[in-house]
């Protein structure tokens, strides 16, 4: 008995050698490749770009049959349907994640670019420099379109990048990390610019978020649980990707008619995202009429609604609790709740945001001046929907994720958002007195 106990010991430390050696190997890679492509020029970084997606076209149907695995084993196991969205890959997805590419290796390299310059009165020159930050982890849940978007911003911006799936996604990722690998191989860009870490233990999340040796950041895209996990555990720097407990405020001005089509699609077009409206706020002088054509509609894209007790006298909904105002439901249902005035949606969105995506809708310039300036997101909408804080609607040409911290870099982190910059100061021998 003492035998076996002893041999599972050591079975189970050499299996967490190999475990922990795929980790610290792929990190040691893309440490290593970053010093060849901080250096490479933008020509070469658009080409490599440029033959991932002519890969990925290639690869398509690989690809497309490595996620119809994942799809079938996520339904199996009774994932909503909402969340299998954001795991889902077709043709449409495909071709999109093929023209992100085309977009960003047609983007202005941040790479090099001279923020500011000076003069000192003895001729000293100052300058401010845009450079990479280094390599990047990318801890991230479901949408396998995040393999091939951080990719091919991090090889743009100069960084090279280390990707951490979930299980879920697992045969999409590796299928399309493969495709991006053989399409490096074929260009001047380090292979290793890209590496995929496939062993799905969730321990060694924790010991990837402690490479400050290897990476110079962290980005976690996921659900809150991921979130607050990667925030409270890194030792390596931390872009937060938000959750989004996202508000609609129909102020009393509000073009009823106009309304309901934007809060559809903030709320339909897909519930499992980020940027997906979970709250709807109606002025009290108009929720009479308001409220019975706005869940109607709902209702018929087959919304489930929840209601605060105003809103329970006006129409026939399910009670809203405390708990509601402060989820992200990511799926099917939205909260509503009927406010006094502009005040008091202020008030509820501050105590019940997420910093993410916040919107008014209004005729009244005052109402809408007031929400912009007293709201406190990474995105701030008039009369437009939710849905378009995505990098590639913000013209980005794709995201790394929606940031809702206030340092460095908040909502759609793009290229610029993915460099640091570094002073050069030129001189003609000077030395200070």
């Amino acid at each position: 008995m003492l035998y076996n106990s002893q041999n599972r010991f050591l079975v189970e430390l050499m299996e967490g050698s190999v475990f922990m050696s795929e980790l610290f190997e792929k990190a040691r890679r893309v440490r290593e490749a970053w010093e060849v492509l901080k250096t490479s020029n933008a020509q070469a970084k658009n080409e490599a770009i440029m033959r991932i997606a002519e890969k990925l076209d290639e690869e398509r149907k690989n690809i497309l049959e490595a996620n119809e695995k994942d799809v079938k084993s996520a339904r199996e196991r009774g994932v909503k349907e909402s969340l299998i969205d954001r795991l889902l890959l077709n043709e449409k997805r495909i071709d999109s994640m093929i023209e992100s590419c085309a977009i960003v290796a047609k983007l202005k390299d941040p790479v090099g670019e001279v923020i500011d310059s000076w003069v000192r009165e003895d001729g000293l020159r100052i300058s401010r420099i845009r450079v990479p930050i280094g390599p990047i982890g990318v801890v991230y849940e479901s949408r396998p379109n995040v393999t091939v978007e951080t990719t091919v911003l991090a090889i743009k911006s100069g960084n090279t990048i280390l990707l951490r799936g979930g299980s879920d996604a697992i045969n999409s990722n590796r299928a399309i990390v493969s495709a991006i690998k053989k399409a490096l191989m074929e260009s001047s860009i380090p292979e290793s610019s890209v590496e995929f870490i496939e062993n799905p233990d969730r321990a060694l999340v924790g010991e990837m978020l402690k490479l400050e040796d290897y990476l110079s950041l962290i980005v976690p895209r996921g659900g809150y649980q991921l979130i607050e996990y990667v925030r409270k555990n890194a030792t390596v720097p931390v872009l937060e990707t938000g959750v989004g407990n996202c508000h609609i405020y129909v102020d009393e001005s509000a073009d009823q008619d106009k309304a309901i089509p934007v809060i559809i699609n903030a709320k339909v077009q897909r519930p499992g995202t980020c940027n997906a409206a979970e709250k709807l706020l109606v002025h009290e002088k108009i929720a009479r009429s308001f409220i019975p054509k706005v869940v109607e509609a709902l209702r018929n894209h087959g919304v489930e609604v929840r209601g605060c007790e105003k809103t329970q006298k006006i129409v026939n909904v399910l009670p809203a609790t405390e708990e509601d105002w402060e989820t992200e439901y990511l799926d099917l249902i939205i909260g509503i709740k009927v406010v006094r005035d502009i005040d008091e949606a202020i008030e509820h969105i501050k105590r019940y945001s997420t910093g993410h995506s916040e919107a008014i809708i209004t005729e009244n310039y005052t109402s809408a001046r007031k929400f912009v300036e007293s709201i406190d997101a990474a995105a701030v909408y008039v009369n437009a929907s939710t849905r378009f804080t995505d990098g590639g609607e913000f013209g980005f040409g794709a995201e790394i994720g929606i940031s809702t911290q206030r340092l460095h870099a908040r909502g759609p982190v793009g290229l610029r958002e993915l460099t640091t910059y570094k002073y050069v100061v030129l001189g003609d021998y000077h030395v200070r007195s």
